[in-house]
């Protein structure tokens, strides 16, 4: 596991606090490559919990197609993280409605956790693009950026942010391609968790999801 930092602040500055990730997405449907990631931070760093966020609305992706509603892909989320030691499913941003940001995620996890260190985890394009995000500067001032590379592919980043890298198995799976392959009938097996596959029949979702 290669982790490589860029002048960042000393971890666990406070023994005594907890250390959390923030990992957020659509997940729409969470898939084994989200639980790898989210495992392999969570081991490297010895953060206490990785929080797998729910987005509400992504504003990235708002208008762009049909997302699922909410409480569905945080069902999937629970289903996928259930038995997954140190990964739970987070509602904040569902709960606080409208578009998600994740500065204000970070303002209400401050508040839930006055004491924690926090950690927001995202992939290498999400990072490479940070100065888009609603209010970047705060999300830099309240939690350590970690970002997941793929093995022998890093990406370039600005080296006046400081980073936290951390290296996760290369895994193929891409969401929207898993909406397809339900519609299309194809099987699911393997690429998302059988608790996550239960979810996603039992709710009739992705029927004439080929986008």
């Amino acid at each position: 596991m290669a982790i490589v930092s860029a002048g960042m602040p000393p971890l666990g500055a406070s023994p005594s606090s907890t250390r959390l990730g923030l990992f957020g997405g659509t997940f729409d449907p969470p898939h084994v490559g989200h639980l790898v990631t989210a495992v392999n931070v969570l081991h490297a760093l010895q953060l206490d919990r990785v929080i797998l966020m729910v987005n509400n609305v992504p504003w990235q992706k708002e208008g762009t197609r049909r997302i699922t509603p909410a409480a569905d892909r945080l069902a999937m989320v629970v289903a996928a993280v259930e038995d997954v030691s140190g990964l739970v499913a987070g509602r904040t941003e569902i709960d606080h409605g409208g578009s998600s940001y994740t500065a204000d995620t970070l303002q209400a996890l401050r508040v839930e956790h006055p004491n924690a260190e926090l950690f927001t985890i995202v992939g290498d394009d999400a990072a490479a693009g940070l100065r888009s995000w609603t209010r970047y500067d705060e999300v830099l001032a309240s939690s350590h950026l970690v970002v997941v590379d793929r093995p022998g592919d890093p990406v370039d980043l600005s080296d006046d942010i400081d980073w936290i890298r951390v290296e996760v198995p290369r895994l193929e799976v891409s969401s929207t391609d898993l909406r397809r392959r339900f519609s299309d009938g194809r099987p699911l097996d393997y690429l998302v968790t059988e608790p996550v596959l239960d979810v996603i029949e039992q709710r009739g979702l992705y029927l004439g999801a080929g986008e």
